[in-house]
C-alpha cells in the first residue's frame, strides 16, 4: 500500500535564515514559518487567532535560493515533508522534533527590493525545487489555437496575446 508523507505551508518567514555547510559541501538552511488561522469564538463572539511556528530545513541549491532571497517577513510557499526526531536537552531531559524538510519553495508577494531572479514585476513569486530523483515525464504539449481573423485596428493588433511570463 503506498503512503504519503506531504507538507504544504504558506506562510511569513519568522526570521532570516540560518545558513550552514556540511564537511561534504552540502548547504543546509533553516527557517521558521509562521501560519495563522482565524476562528470566532462561540461565547463571546470574539475573532481569535492563532499562530503556529514550523521549523523548515532546506538542502543544497533550494538552501542557497533561501540564504539568498529570503528575509524575516517574506511571504513564502514551501512544500516539503515530515521529520520526526528526539534529542537530549541540556538539562538531561529527552525532548521530540518534528521538522519539515522542504523540496520545493515561492517567494510570495512582491520584489520588496530584493533583486529577485528572473525579472519578476512584483505580485507573483518566483517557484524554486530540489531536483527529482527520478526523471518525470514530459508533459504533452498544450494544443495551438488557430489565429483569429484581424478586427479593427486598435494599436495594439502586432502584441502577441502568449506572454512569457
Amino acid at each position: 500500500m503506498a503512503s504519503v508523507n506531504k507538507v504544504i505551508l504558506i506562510g511569513n518567514c519568522g526570521r532570516d535564515p540560518e545558513i550552514r555547510y556540511l564537511p561534504s559541501g552540502q548547504a543546509v538552511a533553516n527557517i521558521s514559518i509562521a501560519t495563522s488561522s482565524r476562528r470566532k469564538d462561540k461565547n463571546t463572539g470574539e475573532n481569535i487567532e492563532t499562530t503556529e511556528w514550523h521549523r523548515v530545513t532546506f538542502y543544497d541549491k533550494l538552501a542557497e535560493i533561501v540564504g539568498e532571497y529570503v528575509k524575516k517577513g517574506r511571504p513564502l510557499y514551501v512544500e516539503g515533508r515530515l521529520k520526526y526526531g528526539k534529542f537530549t536537552n541540556k538539562d538531561g531531559h529527552e525532548q521530540n522534533t518534528c521538522d519539515i524538510i522542504a523540496t520545493e519553495m515561492q517567494l510570495l508577494g512582491g520584489r520588496e527590493g530584493m533583486g529577485a531572479p528572473g525579472g519578476d514585476e512584483g505580485g507573483g513569486g518566483s517557484g524554486y525545487s530540489r531536483p527529482a530523483s527520478a526523471p518525470r515525464a514530459a508533459a504533452p504539449a498544450p494544443a495551438q489555437r488557430p489565429a483569429p481573423a484581424p478586427k479593427a485596428s486598435s494599436g495594439f493588433d502586432d502584441m502577441d496575446d502568449d506572454i512569457p511570463f
